[in-house]
């Protein structure tokens, strides 16, 4: 059962991860606390063709984001860390931090873990978006028709549209690019 925390803190987790410098710990305290933080989650790095589209959306609506006093945008992912750094690399997403949820610690506590060992991929995240100010979660947006399904409310559009309904969008035919781009390399 997916569940709605709105108004409860986000989970306490450290997620490992790798960079230039080695093996390191990353808390939630150290992603969420004293920030505005656009958040959301998709199944898996490469999971085709949602995954993209929703990651994309949120790269190309990032200036709208920090227009509006969004920090940080993360994706998570039950995933490695090295998946996460080769499909940023791959979709060109430089405006969005990605954050391994390795075991799914963080995914389970959200109560948004599915089993998903029918298509081989064991258990995964659903999709979903959330809006988290000082690490209390302000606002969910659960994808209920699945993994396979167009991301319709976890998306960046509904989500800048809740933060601020008269916020500058970017044009759709920017996302659509650059989600044509992402296809046509694959």
């Amino acid at each position: 059962m997916l569940l709605n925390h709105e108004g409860k803190p986000v989970p306490k987790v450290n997620f490992r991860m790798f960079s230039e410098v080695g093996w390191h710990d990353l808390s939630t305290a150290d992603l969420f606390e004293h920030k505005t933080i656009v958040a959301f989650a998709v199944p898996g790095a490469f999971t085709c063709p949602y995954s993209p589209l929703q990651l994309l959306g949120y790269n190309e609506y990032a200036k709208s984001f920090r227009a509006n006093g969004v920090d940080d945008i993360l994706c998570f992912s039950v995933n490695d860390p090295f998946s996460l750094a080769a499909w940023a690399e791959a979709e060109g997403a430089n405006q969005v931090r990605f954050i391994p949820d390795l075991k799914g610690d963080f995914t389970r506590q959200m109560g948004m873990m599915v089993n998903l060992s029918d298509k081989g991929m064991g258990y995964r995240s659903c999709r979903y978006s959330m809006l988290v100010k000082d690490g209390v979660i302000q606002k969910m947006f659960v994808e209920h028709d699945g993994v396979e399904a167009m991301p319709v409310v976890s998306n960046a559009e509904t989500m800048l549209e809740y933060i601020n309904p008269n916020a500058e969008k970017p044009e759709q035919t920017a996302v659509l690019m650059q989600l044509w781009r992402t296809m046509l390399s694959a």
